[in-house]
């Protein structure tokens, strides 16, 4: 489960965050395969916090490519995709692994593992967004509907995340804030 293995000497409610602010932020998006949401979001938030935060992407279960069909939605919306790689979780508990600032689950299997013991004591909250990759048997208009709905969920949320006053924000009221963000609104239905 994500909020388990977060490590010895987590901070008090009252401290502030963030714990380093002289550099950016780092954020690890977790999901099993680590093939489409979390490359998606690493992408969004490389591009939309440049200079604020350093996003990472991983999963517990990598499937070893990144999905084409999530290549292709970031090459159409000018995104490099030559640097994305699935990657397991174990790359970011390693020794030399940047420390970690934020962890944030993007499908539901992930959030119910429990994770590595990831170095900076990072906060986490879960922002399911669903499987885009669940239509592979839909039509080519279906697929790349699917995969633009994940793309703007994420986008959504990364928007919310990065605008986020985090200067002056204590632990818990931040934890409040990344945990609302998880339960987002943000598609036709009015689902989260």
């Amino acid at each position: 489960h994500i909020g388990e293995n977060i490590g010895a000497g987590i901070m008090t409610p009252r401290q502030e965050f963030p714990p380093m602010p002289d550099r950016p932020f780092n954020v690890l998006f977790l999901c099993t395969g680590n093939s489409a949401r979390s490359i998606m979001a690493e992408a969004i938030l490389n591009r939309f916090g440049a200079g604020k935060f350093v996003a990472h992407s991983a999963g517990s279960h990598p499937k070893g490519e990144v999905n084409p069909h999530a290549l292709k939605l970031l090459q159409r919306f000018n995104y490099k995709t030559d640097g994305f790689r699935s990657k397991s979780w174990e790359e970011f508990a390693q020794a030399g692994a940047p420390a970690l600032d934020f962890v944030f689950t993007v499908c539901d299997n992930a959030a119910g593992e429990v994770c590595p013991i990831w170095p900076g004591q990072p906060m986490t909250a879960h922002w399911r967004v669903p499987d885009p990759a669940a239509f592979v048997d839909g039509s080519e208009a279906e697929i790349a509907a699917a995969f633009a709905d994940a793309y703007g969920r994420l986008q959504n949320r990364i928007t919310i995340f990065t605008n986020l006053p985090f200067e002056g924000l204590g632990r818990l009221s931040l934890q409040k804030r990344l945990d609302a963000i998880g339960a987002t609104k943000d598609d036709k239905t009015g689902a989260a």
